[in-house]
């Protein structure tokens, strides 16, 4: 039995979070503290998470699940003496040479397989859609718009501007239109970000856009549509209902933005099953990084690939492991 004390990962994730009643039951039952409420403001969410850095008796933590990295390492640092933090930030403290202690991204690299199927390809795939339905109630056959294979099932042309070659071309091969985001932004009626990259979306593609064009985001980071311009540069914001923004442009026309920008399948929909995939794997690599400190198991996605395919067919026979350690799906 552990001690546990939870924070939101972002003012976005309490929403999504606080839909699960068994979520909240759960992490209530099992945690001392639960920092996060619906609607919590940029400065509330870094107060709970800093309530969370030690305990009520002043005893530091020994183990760190950063889900977002967000939290503060560098204003604690004496917490980084015998701790694993998992946080998404990994890979630029370590070219900064400020990573302090050994670390592992999780779930990226003790369960990648289960992560990149689950969470990214079946997660994003059913909370994209649901999310902007849900908050718009738009009728997407015919609407020229990004983010691929679900939006194109559902009747929409797709055009996809990409920067990486190899991902370009896959989408070329696979029969989408490839074209940069000054000319996308002239046709299309619904806009995907998926990067974590800054700058995708600008002023200068907020003013060509269509009216009614629907903006959204399910990179990581809220930093690809500059919101700053939009509020700066708009005729008019109205709120139309939480999480939908309806912005008047100074030509008349209008754009939607969902979530402020930030995460829309956090903001306005997300799977729980899928999440229960990711958050298995969480807690399972945790596990692993507490019993050994050396060496790592690379089939915890196994584990709990089987553990979600017994509660779908209970008695089936699971026993691998089925790929050699080199292998990824």
């Amino acid at each position: 039995t552990c001690q546990t004390d939870f924070s939101t990962c972002s003012t976005w994730g309490v929403v999504s979070w606080g839909r699960s009643y068994k979520a909240r039951g759960v992490a209530a039952s099992s945690s001392q503290w639960v920092y996060a409420w619906k609607g919590m403001t940029d400065e509330e969410y870094v107060w709970c998470i800093e309530q969370t850095v030690y305990w009520k008796d002043g005893q530091p933590l020994n183990m760190i699940l950063d889900d977002s990295g967000d939290l503060t390492h560098k204003k604690y640092p004496i917490l980084l003496s015998g701790m694993g933090p998992m946080v998404h930030n990994l890979y630029k403290m370590m070219k900064n040479s400020e990573l302090k202690v050994p670390a592992v991204l999780t779930p990226s690299f003790l369960s990648l397989s289960l992560q990149s199927k689950f969470d990214k390809l079946y997660g994003c795939r059913e909370s994209l859609i649901d999310g902007i339905k849900r908050a718009t109630d738009v009728m997407i056959d015919g609407k020229v718009a990004g983010c691929i294979q679900v939006l194109r099932g559902f009747g929409a042309r797709v055009f996809v501007t990409e920067v990486d070659p190899i991902n370009a071309l896959q989408a070329a091969v696979e029969g989408y239109e490839v074209t940069t985001m000054e000319e996308a932004c002239k046709e299309g009626n619904i806009f995907v970000t998926t990067t974590g990259c800054e700058d995708i979306l600008l002023g200068k593609h907020f003013e060509q856009m269509k009216d009614d064009s629907i903006v959204c985001n399910i990179g990581h980071f809220d930093c690809e549509i500059d919101l700053n311009w939009l509020n700066a540069n708009s005729a008019e914001k109205i709120n139309i209902k939480p999480q939908v923004d309806r912005y008047r442009m100074k030509s008349g026309r209008y754009i939607i933005v969902l979530a402020e920008g930030r995460l829309v399948n956090l903001g306005c929909a997300i799977p729980g099953f899928v999440m229960s995939n990711s958050f298995t794997n969480q807690v399972l690599d945790q596990i692993e990084l507490w019993k050994n400190t050396t060496k790592y198991s690379l089939g915890l996605d196994e584990e709990v690939a089987t553990a979600h395919l017994d509660n779908q067919m209970p008695g089936l026979n699971c026993e691998g492991p089925f790929k050699p350690d080199h292998y990824h799906y």
